[in-house]
């Protein structure tokens, strides 16, 4: 019992001390328990480290998502150390936060902390008109790639990556309307013509126009004729061109063939002529025949080209004009002429007047002229009971002679003449013998009509 009253002192102080008080030895650091405070202490001449006493000095390094290498002094069984330093690093997809290195200090702590941390970009921005797909969302290695609305086309890099350094790869790209609408126009055809024309009238209906995209036609143009309008005799061909929004056009085109249906050219009568509407040998043209003066018609007046390609009746013919003085009267002779054959009308008061002999011969003379412009010649002449009248070599009865003259109120006392126009009036008088020319001057001047004058300027002069 003394014994341990004895060492009951010693046993005490021992554990005091170890209570109150940690000693590390050789890191010149005195820490007081109670007063969390650290007080520097001067360093022992030669500090030792005892790694035997305490080898596990620092606590274990865990890096979550990383890795720690570590070199001790005493070897590679020490990995915690005092003076241990590691190396640190982070799994593929991670970024080290913190110092690379840390060193286990005297203090039982490392010099530094650090982590891993995900490596992630920042999201991309939505797409106009497109979308896009990750593989693994935002994260390292993740691989977006790109698709564009139908219609649209992409423009640019068509996949990003996630690289290490947090950014997208390439650069961001765009969805454009590069496709042109689709236009289909109408089908080609073919029209006849229509009767009595040379030209046909085509209606169509407008091309049908999509824009694959975002379905909106800015304009469609025509080049050529609008719809309904009259085409002439040929091919033609019409264009539409459609543009879209973002100014991508596409043309499309179709032909209208017209065709005139023709008979077979129509050839003029001997002594005669025709006079044709239209084209003269088109579908619908309706062809007059004419005689010449002193020549009367003998057949139909008219043929019209069918639209089976052929005349209609047969062709006439222009035979002489056959004079009948066998009548009962001046105004059935007369009508005899009535739109076909001037007049003149000569009265003398006999065989032997100058005037007379002198007026005959001149129109002897010109007798082409005279038929050119369809003028006959009616000679009074001499007294009853011996007076003569005659139309060419047919002889007129005394009693057609008087009403002659009284109608044209043509005295026997003297020369004189009057012509009238082919309606039967009298359109000009003379005193003294005409001369043809003046005499032609005036028919052409006031009593020629459209049709004759276009038959003239036609055929010219054959008198020549």
């Amino acid at each position: 019992p003394r014994m341990a009253q004895e060492a009951a002192p010693v046993l005490l102080l021992v554990l005091a001390r170890l209570v109150s008080s940690t000693w590390h030895e050789g890191s010149g650091y005195y820490l007081e328990s109670h007063t969390n405070e650290v007080y520097a202490e001067e360093p022992p001449p030669e500090p030792a480290l005892d790694y035997r006493r305490v080898p596990q000095w620092c606590a274990t390094l865990n890096i979550h998502r990383g890795e720690a290498t570590c070199y001790s002094p005493r070897g590679s069984s020490y990995r915690s150390s005092l003076g241990t330093r590691c190396e640190l690093s982070c799994a593929r997809g991670y970024r080290l936060v913190g110092p690379s290195a840390v060193q286990c200090l005297p203090s039982r702590r490392w010099s530094g902390m650090a982590y891993c941390r995900q490596i992630r970009c920042h999201v991309l921005p939505a797409v106009l008109r497109g979308s896009y797909v990750c593989s693994a969302g935002v994260q390292m290695d993740s691989r977006c790639d790109y698709t564009c609305l139908p219609g649209y086309q992409l423009e640019g890099d068509r996949s990003r990556i996630c690289k290490e350094d947090g950014r997208w790869s390439g650069s961001e790209p765009s969805c454009v309307d590069l496709e042109p609408p689709k236009i289909r126009c109408p089908d080609s055809r073919e029209r006849i013509a229509e009767p009595g024309k040379l030209t046909a009238t085509v209606y169509w209906d407008p091309p049908r126009v999509r824009d694959s995209a975002d379905g909106v036609i800015k304009r469609v143009t025509l080049r050529g004729p609008e719809p309904g309008s009259e085409f002439p005799e040929g091919e033609h061909v019409i264009r539409y061109t459609a543009h879209d929004q973002a100014y991508n056009r596409a043309s499309c085109k179709f032909s209208i063939r017209v065709h005139v249906r023709r008979c077979p050219v129509l050839k003029p009568p001997q002594n005669g002529y025709i006079s044709c509407t239209s084209d003269g040998n088109n579908y619908g043209a309706t062809c007059e025949y004419l005689c010449d003066g002193g020549f009367e018609r003998q057949g139909t007046s008219l043929r019209v080209c069918q639209s089976t390609q052929q005349w209609t009746g047969s062709q006439p013919l222009c035979a002489p004009m056959q004079i009948n003085t066998d009548v009962n009267s001046a105004a059935s002779l007369l009508d005899q002429f009535h739109e076909k054959r001037r007049l003149l009308v000569i009265s003398a008061p006999d065989p032997s007047n100058r005037y007379y002999k002198m007026q005959i011969s001149m129109l002897q003379q010109a007798a082409c002229g005279l038929d050119l412009r369809h003028v006959t010649t009616v000679e009074l002449v001499g007294q009853p009971p011996h007076e003569v009248g005659r139309i060419r070599e047919h002889r007129l009865s005394l009693g057609i002679i008087k009403e002659l003259r009284r109608f044209l109120h043509l005295t026997r006392s003297h020369f004189n003449a009057v012509l009238l126009d082919k309606a039967g009036t009298d359109r000009e008088r003379y005193i003294s013998p005409v001369s043809p020319d003046e005499l032609f001057v005036f028919i052409d001047t006031y009593l020629l009509s459209e049709r004759e004058a276009a038959r003239r300027a036609q055929s010219g002069d054959p008198c020549e």
